[in-house]
């Protein structure tokens, strides 16, 4: 595996395969399986596999989650590596950001402004912002996107169909660990009776009548509930476990 932290570097290697075909993985670090798993997907459908590793500021709508953030770089390469993915970039955020994010991709319809949109003003800025520029370094064939963070999913796809990018956006299935919480870097923030509590998330999501059930059975645990809402054939889910945020999105068909 390569490591790349200059983008004129970068710009020399994606000229140099032009003529290949290219996979990228965009993550914010502290990888898991759930990653892995978008790599070894990517690996079979191209002939080289890009993965980025950076962590966006402009994306947090709390300054605290943004410090709280988990970082293991070292530990990122090692499984990479392991993973043989061919590149791993990591650009500064000078590089990324050498407008001072003055240049933002704002999303005006209603698919920005719920859910997700509502409870974290200026995320989907931030994360569509932030997306459209490493689309247009890597220039990959195709981008791969967990569908856990499923609104996100819709809005990049409308993002690249807006702005006539030739990169295809593909939805990769959730990986969950044994108990049926989806795997999450945040989920390593959690304290062993946490993380015992969190796997009644997605169950309760997956076996609640409807979301308004499911808001009061989440509430009756203990969790704080941004929101549970049945949208674009999923059943999605936000809540806090202590201080640390986690999302879901089941399909619908799933769900009983």
């Amino acid at each position: 595996m390569k490591i790349v932290t200059k983008l004129n570097d970068w710009q020399a290697i994606r000229k140099k395969n032009k003529n290949k075909t290219i996979g990228f993985v965009h993550t914010m670090g502290h990888l898991h399986a759930g990653h892995l798993s978008l790599c070894s997907r990517s690996q079979s459908e191209n002939d080289l596999t890009v993965v980025a590793i950076f962590i966006n500021a402009n994306q947090f709508n709390q300054i605290e989650d943004f410090i709280n953030y988990p970082r293991s770089l070292e530990a990122d390469k090692d499984l990479l590596i392991k993973q043989k993915v061919d590149y791993l970039l990591l650009l500064d955020s000078e590089t990324i950001y050498s407008d001072n994010y003055q240049i933002q991709i704002h999303d005006t319809s209603d698919l920005s402004k719920e859910l997700e949109g509502k409870f974290r003003p200026g995320h989907f800025i931030g994360m569509l912002t932030v997306v459209l520029k490493y689309l247009n370094i890597v220039k990959p064939t195709k981008a791969y996107y967990g569908e856990k963070d499923y609104q996100q999913l819709l809005l990049i796809k409308k993002m690249t169909q807006a702005l006539f990018l030739e990169t295809d956006i593909i939805g990769c299935s959730t990986i969950r660990a044994t108990d049926g919480l989806a795997l999450s870097s945040r989920n390593s923030r959690l304290s062993l009776e946490q993380r015992a509590s969190a796997c009644h998330f997605p169950k309760i999501l997956k076996l609640a009548p409807n979301p308004e059930a499911a808001k009061q059975e989440l509430k009756n645990l203990g969790f704080k509930v941004d929101y549970v809402a049945d949208q674009w054939e999923r059943r999605l889910g936000a809540i806090y476990v202590g201080d640390i945020r986690l999302i879901d999105a089941l399909p619908i068909i799933l769900c009983t």
